[in-house]
């Protein structure tokens, strides 16, 4: 019983010892401003690889390397497993990464192997594999995982926008990126983390070996320029003139054989007798900073791999980056627009200005997106929060706004489409003053503060927003054929400048735009300014209650526009026809509830509108592809509202023809076109 007690206290302690060395989640780098999980779950059942696969190969066929790989179904990736992809950016690296789940190890080497450049060996790592797929393209996969990394590296500039950066002289010199590289040290403190380790000597002969490719393949191709550049010199001594270029065909054609030369030089004799020293010593040069920044790219990309290979290859997400997503939807995406707008030049540059610090609280907040390709219509929803709750709570309400049914009476059955808006307009002002409240520090923070209070003392805000209380609607009815005039310049001989007149066929929107008001004496006021005033009254006229402006010469979309004021509704309109609609039928009158139950929502019927712009399609080609995609497209639905703790907007795409569902519609629409243009590729039989 004793000898088990012991044993247990053993194991226990043991335990104890090795937890602060087990493999830990993945976690994400500090600057990540995009997220993507792809649910390939779901996905998988919705792709076609019988249609896909062919796509596929039609559109790679057309490469200058013929690709060994055909099916891209099989190329060893779980396509019914989740993916995840992360983009960030600091000053000077940018990165995309995605992870991919693998089912077949070496149908996965076979495919990479396929695309790899030619020459290229895999770098053998402890517990995983990389190549090089481009300059700046890498891929690195163990028995059941793959992490396929892009990367572009800048070295920073002097930061003459941030005034902490110019006082120490120091730290805005010296690039602690690049030094980092030539000192064979971690680089860039974001993908640092991991601690240095031992010197390698295998593993920098691998490096050397990898220059040692990279460098030839570089040779190879400026071996070839230079041999042509050589021909072009000789053939230039001989005829002062260039050879002539076949019809159709960017190479030259040497008719005549260049006799009496002398032997062309090889490509590392010296190359003064040709008098471009300085050309091909810009070409060293350029082939230098090539490699060392391929060095810099892979050691990053390397160290990345480490690190999610060193641990227990699950990513550890924040939560408030998923707390949108939602599990039956197809893909879910996380942006951070705070980060885009705050951090890197544009966040510097902005506080370059004194209310620069406002733009930035205006775009600090967070978007997701889940999105459904659903079986007849494709499916996006957005979620939008405000960083800080004061701002998100004003701008909820916004959202809080009355219905206004007399508004939704413009929608007809011949409309094309509408975006309605029902509001609360006086919610603006918080907005505004929230924003600047939490702008942070200016520099003029008591001036901004006095400002913000006299404002609401000056203003009464009930009264502007009885003005425009905050409901709205355009309604586009239709796209009418109109000849317009405009004027074009030619030139004779001499090159004299001549004024030719001309008309063309142009399509002119017939739409009617509406607001509410509880306030029709000030917009009546307004409009009789205008038909009165000596310097508008040329264009604008009154007519009874209706005022119409017009403009002095045809060259314009619109002939006449008719303002008036009726029923606590202020209408801009083409026609005045389009205030008095009659008969509408099941279409627009589930268009009508819709634009009165969400504060902002919209329809566009896409057919109805390429009809109205069918003379812009004048070459037979393009009525061609006009008719393509008439056939297939649908409606174009969104709604806007506020829920929970976010402001949601969907977006609906519904789809017409044979597809199995809303992607492949995407894919087999893309096909038809692919197909349709390279027809038009081929020359006519006669």
């Amino acid at each position: 019983m004793k000898s088990i007690l012991q044993k247990t206290q053993v194991i226990l302690l043991l335990l104890c010892f090795s937890l602060p060395f087990a493999q830990q989640r993945m976690k994400l780098p500090a600057d990540v401003l995009f997220y993507m999980e792809i649910n390939g779950k779901q996905l998988d059942k919705k792709i076609n690889w019988e249609k896909f696969n062919p796509i596929l190969q039609e559109v790679t066929k057309k490469r200058k390397e013929k690709l060994s790989w055909t099916d891209y179904s099989k190329t060893g990736i779980k396509y019914d497993a989740p993916q995840y992809h992360y983009a960030s950016f600091n000053d000077s690296v940018k990165a995309y990464t995605a992870h991919f789940i693998i089912d077949n190890k070496e149908k996965f080497q076979e495919f990479v192997n396929s695309i790899k450049k030619k020459g290229l060996e895999n770098s053998r790592k402890s517990n995983y594999s990389y190549v090089s797929l481009d300059d700046d393209i890498f891929v690195a996969w163990n028995g059941s995982r793959a992490v396929l990394k892009m990367i572009s590296y800048d070295k920073p500039y002097k930061d003459n926008w941030d005034e902490a950066a110019v006082a120490d002289s120091a730290a805005a010199v010296i690039d602690s990126v690049a030094a980092a590289v030539v000192d064979s040290v971690a680089v860039d403190s974001t993908y640092a983390d991991t601690p240095e380790k031992p010197f390698d000597y295998k593993e920098e002969i691998q490096y050397l070996k990898d220059d040692i490719k990279y460098l030839k393949e570089s040779i190879k191709e400026n071996t070839a320029e230079i041999e042509k550049i050589q021909k072009d010199i000789k053939y230039l001594e001989k005829h002062h003139q260039y050879p002539e270029e076949k019809k159709g065909s960017a190479d030259k054609k040497y008719e005549e054989p260049i006799v009496e030369t002398e032997s062309l030089p090889a490509p590392e004799e010296d190359m003064e007798d040709l008098q471009i020293p300085e050309s091909d010593n810009f070409k060293k040069e350029m082939d230098s900073l090539k490699t060392e920044k391929f060095k810099m790219h892979r050691k990053l990309a390397e160290e990345s791999f480490d690190q999610y290979f060193n641990s227990n290859l699950e990513l550890d997400v924040p939560a408030e980056m998923t707390a949108s997503r939602d599990a039956g939807s197809d893909v879910f995406v996380y942006t951070n627009y705070g980060s885009l707008a705050n951090n890197g030049v544009y966040g510097k540059m902005m506080r370059m200005y004194e209310y620069g610090s406002l733009l930035n609280s205006i775009y600090n907040s967070d978007s997701s997106y889940n999105l459904y390709f659903d079986k007849d219509k494709v499916r996006l929803v957005n979620n939008y929060q405000h960083k800080n709750e004061e701002v998100q709570k004003s701008v909820e309400g916004i959202y809080n706004g009355r219905k206004n049914k007399k508004l939704a009476r413009l929608i007809s059955d011949k409309s094309i489409g509408y975006y309605a808006i029902n509001v609360n307009s006086s919610k603006y002002f918080d907005m505004m003053y929230a924003l600047m409240k939490n702008a942070g520090d200016t520099g003029y923070q008591k001036e901004t503060e006095l400002i913000m209070e006299t404002v609401k003392i000056v203003l009464d805000e009930e009264a502007i927003s009885k003005i425009a209380p905050g409901n709205g609607i355009f309604v586009l009815n239709e796209l009418k054929s109109k000849t317009v005039e405009y004027t074009e310049y030619e030139y004779d001989e001499a090159y004299n400048e001549k004024e030719v007149k001309k008309t063309k066929e142009v399509a002119a929107p017939d739409f009617v735009f509406a607001f509410a008001t509880e306030n029709e004496g000030y917009w009546n006021r307004i409009f009789n300014l205008l038909a009165t005033n000596k310097k508008t009254a040329k264009n604008f006229s009154k007519n009874g209650n209706v005022y119409s402006f017009k403009e002095d010469h045809n060259s314009g979309f619109m002939d006449e526009l008719f303002f008036t004021v009726k029923d606590g509704i202020v209408y801009v309109t083409t026609s005045v026809n389009s205030l008095h609609i009659e008969n509408q039928g099941q279409i627009s009158k589930a268009w009508m509830k819709d634009s009165t139950k969400y504060p902002a929502s919209g329809r566009f019927d896409v057919q109805k509108l390429l009809a109205g712009l069918e003379k812009e399609f004048k070459s037979s080609s393009e009525r061609k592809m006009l008719d393509l995609v008439r056939k297939n497209v649908g409606d174009v639905y969104f709604k806007s509202e506020s829920k929970g703790n976010t402001i949601q907007t969907e977006i609906d795409y519904s789809i017409k023809g044979s597809s199995e569902n809303s992607l492949m519609y995407f894919f087999d629409l893309f096909d038809e076109i692919y197909k349709l243009n390279e027809a038009d590729k081929k020359p006519p039989v006669l």
